[in-house]
């Protein structure tokens, strides 16, 4: 299963009740909650490990994670960043454990499969690589911000909850990386 397999977040649970409702229905085992929670967060999180791992190994992790939340669902807490924050704090772990066990980190493209234009998709092409080259230049903590609040669209608040920062500081770095960033894009040029 891709990422283009999958429709966006927001189609799936369209509001924070839906979300706690469904987390109760996850509670009490319930495997069509599961899957709808799944298919919620499946696409960010296999983002955010495939920029810090090998596509097997990405999958892994986003499979490992699913397990680990099974597992913990009953000691889940609404607070702060919610269940997005939650999710992605297990799936950092989980890709810490792979780290330690020797995985390596490989920038390869996504698979676009939308049927685009040609020319389209090369001129996309090249403003990614260079925008992945920009990002590649940023220090591993401002990568890693920018992946919770950019590419995961995590609030504040729940990026502060994975990273143990206030949401306040985090809207500060965030400004700061971006900053960083566009300036490796300038040197990119």
């Amino acid at each position: 299963m891709t990422r283009a397999d999958l429709p966006r977040q927001a189609s799936w649970v369209t509001s924070r009740d839906d979300l706690v409702s469904l987390v109760d229905r996850a509670r009490a085992s319930d495997p069509d909650a599961w899957e709808a929670l799944y298919r919620r967060v499946y696409p960010g999180l296999l983002a955010y490990a495939r920029r810090r791992l090998d596509r097997e190994r990405a999958h892994d992790a986003v499979a490992e994670t699913m397990a680990r939340a099974l597992a913990a669902i009953g000691r889940f807490e609404w607070k702060g960043g919610g269940f997005d924050a939650w999710m992605y704090g297990i799936l950092r772990h989980v890709v810490v454990d792979a780290h330690r066990d020797g995985a390596k980190r490989q920038g390869e493209p996504v698979d676009r499969g939308d049927g685009a234009d040609p020319l389209d998709f090369v001129l996309d092409t090249e403003e990614a690589t260079a925008l992945r080259a920009a990002f590649d230049r940023l220090a591993p903590a401002d990568r890693e911000l920018l992946e919770f609040r950019v590419v995961a669209g995590l609030s504040a608040e729940a990026v502060g909850e994975v990273l143990s920062r206030r949401p306040g500081a985090v809207r500060m770095a965030q400004a700061r990386a971006l900053g960083r960033l566009r300036q490796e894009l300038g040197r990119g040029s």
